[in-house]
């Protein structure tokens, strides 16, 4: 009898890299190897990696450290780097790390079982050549699962904007959307397979199908996937917000599958910002967008994403990004201090801002978003919500699962409901959840 051999996968980064590494797991479960959570018991550890900033490049060698003296514990050890890191950095990552055995970029994929099986016979071997559109739309791998009641789809891939401070259109190669007929028999296959919630990924969701002839748009998609039987809720992320269209606005009227939230990166409230960072669109019009979502869905949640400390950037800029946040009054935000990343058009740019004065304009952005995030919270308090069950909580003894807004609710309930909407009265408000009772009785849940 073969013994087992068990995979170990650490994601840094995006929900993208999420779904790359459920990606991983299924393709490698053909050569033998199961999923664990712990390292320890791991034959092979990969490290799906991010370099979309600089913070989340250098804690990869980081974790590259902690497995220097696996081999010597566990016979047969592996160790991989796969995602952006590993598109950047290519043979310079093995050279740099004698004990690294296997690197894969964000077009090769596919080519992992065979990679593995080559570290399996002694040879340490990088592949991080990109790969034609045509090729690319025939490797499209789809997220395998076994049980779960929401899954990532992957959508289209890339990006073609190129704002000055992003590495993405470099390390993920140019935009490319996968069929709108695979698509949906994935979302198809996931529903036969008890999933009741999908999302749907890329780097620019809403420009997907627009350079290809005769391809349904993102909206066209949405409501395609929404006819979908036993689909329960639609998802999306990420857009950017120079591309949401009319159309899609209207799906958040009109498909009630669609969920009341939206991941809209503003990066800046500044014009004079966001023209360096060539984002495409001003304040004026981002705010026009956040506007028409409001119409088309009262009470849309908002995440969002900001930069601090842009070459350049001046209080005043600073300010208006402030005003920006109050405005729009975001649920969650990912904030950042800039740092410059490699072939990008922004790290020529002479910085022009202390790194003392970034770190005070980030702590004063996150807590004044934390002040917001809190009264977001709590308006919830009170409110009847249809949870989507996902499972048993971290505690253990609450079910958990996410409103229509996105926000995770813990409640007390059978576990026989995992996989159904419950509704929900919310009895109280945590920093990053919601705390809740089953209803009995029928109400107006949101």
């Amino acid at each position: 009898m073969t013994e087992n051999k068990y995979l170990y996968v650490e994601t840094f980064g995006c929900q993208m890299n999420v779904n790359d590494s459920e990606k991983i797991a299924t393709l490698l479960k053909d050569e033998g190897y199961l999923p664990t959570d712990d390292p320890e018991r791991a034959d092979l550890v990969i490290l799906n990696t991010c370099s979309v900033r600089a913070k989340a490049e250098q804690k990869v060698y980081g974790h590259l450290g902690r497995f220097k003296g696996a081999r010597s514990r566990k016979k047969g050890f592996l160790l991989g780097v796969g995602g952006c890191v590993a598109q950047q950095e290519g043979e310079r990552l093995l050279q740099k790390v004698p004990w690294l055995d296997l690197v894969f970029g964000t077009h090769n994929l596919h080519l992992l079982p065979e990679i593995v099986r080559a570290a399996e016979r002694g040879e340490r071997r990088a592949e991080v050549g990109f790969i034609d559109n045509e090729t690319r739309l025939d490797l499209f791998p789809e997220t395998g699962g076994e049980g779960g009641v929401t899954r990532f789809v992957t959508v289209m891939q890339g990006c073609d904007n190129f704002c000055s401070y992003c590495i993405v259109p470099y390390v993920r190669g140019r935009e490319i959307s996968r069929r709108s007929s695979d698509i949906i028999d994935e979302v198809r296959k996931s529903v036969a397979e008890g999933v009741k919630e999908v999302t749907l990924l890329g780097q620019n969701v809403n420009s997907y199908g627009l350079k290809t002839e005769g391809e349904l748009s993102f909206a066209g998609l949405i409501r395609r996937i929404a006819e979908v039987d036993g689909l329960e809720r639609i998802r999306f992320t990420t857009s950017h917000p120079k591309d949401i269209s009319p159309e899609l606005i209207a799906c958040f009227a009109e498909v009630p599958k669609l969920c009341g939230h939206i991941h809209l990166p503003a990066q800046s409230g500044s014009d004079a910002v966001l023209a360096r960072m060539n984002r495409g669109y001003t304040r004026a019009g981002y705010l026009e967008k956040v506007e028409a979502l409001r119409a088309a869905r009262p009470g849309i949640q908002f995440t969002g994403d900001m930069i601090v400390g842009f070459p350049g950037e001046t209080e005043e800029d600073f300010q208006a990004t402030i005003s920006l946040m109050e405005e729009v009054r975001y649920a969650d935000l990912f904030s950042f201090i800039y740092s410059p990343r490699p072939e990008t058009a922004a790290a020529g740019i002479r910085d022009t801002v202390s790194r003392k004065e970034k770190q005070s304009r980030l702590d004063r952005l996150q807590t004044l978003q934390q002040q917001m995030k809190r009264e977001r919270n709590i308006s919830f308090v009170g409110t009847r919500q249809l949870v989507l069950v996902e499972g048993v909580s971290k505690r253990g003894d609450q079910l958990y699962g996410r409103i229509d807004g996105n926000r995770i609710a813990n409640f007390a309930a059978d576990q026989s409901l995992i996989g159904t909407m419950a509704e929900v009265i919310i009895t109280q408000d945590y920093q990053n959840s919601l705390l809740g009772e089953i209803v009995t009785d029928k109400g107006d849940a949101r």
